[in-house]
């Protein structure tokens, strides 16, 4: 079993999965617009054919998912997860860090603590919460 995870952005998919792409080299794998359905039934559900029917791309060892859905587009509203990226050392930390907090909200500056070098909270420009900690020597 596998539990994978989908990000519902409301319309805006594109533009957060190309942020991803600048911010933490993330690669697309897939990106299917509602318009490039063979089925004409699924071509017919989004009001914008442009948009997202599903996206999967790659953060690291990560594969995440996208979609815009059906709806109208919208703020995306994501709560009850964070989604944490665990670096290599500190320059990592703070060069993801920084291009994450670029039209977001830093939460928690990146500080030494008591587990690591280096953590931080972020909202990025997309709603999405993200904790960034360098891993520990030990891991």
């Amino acid at each position: 079993m596998q539990v994978e995870t989908i990000l519902a952005f409301g319309g805006h998919s594109e533009a957060a999965i190309q942020f991803y792409t600048e911010a933490l080299g993330a690669e697309v794998i897939v990106m299917m617009r509602w318009k490039d359905s063979p089925d004409p039934a699924l071509r017919a559900v989004s009001s914008d054919p442009d948009k997202i029917m599903h996206a999967s791309f790659r953060i690291g060892n990560t594969t995440l998912m996208a979609s815009d859905g059906v709806e109208t587009p919208s703020q995306p509203d994501f709560k009850g997860f964070t989604l944490n990226l665990e670096v290599r050392d500190d320059a990592e930390a703070k060069q993801f860090f920084t291009a994450l907090s670029k039209g977001g909200k830093v939460q928690m500056p990146l500080t030494t603590t008591f587990w690591t070098s280096l953590s931080g909270m972020v909202v990025d420009r997309f709603g999405l919460s993200w904790m960034v900690n360098v891993a520990s020597p030990t891991e």
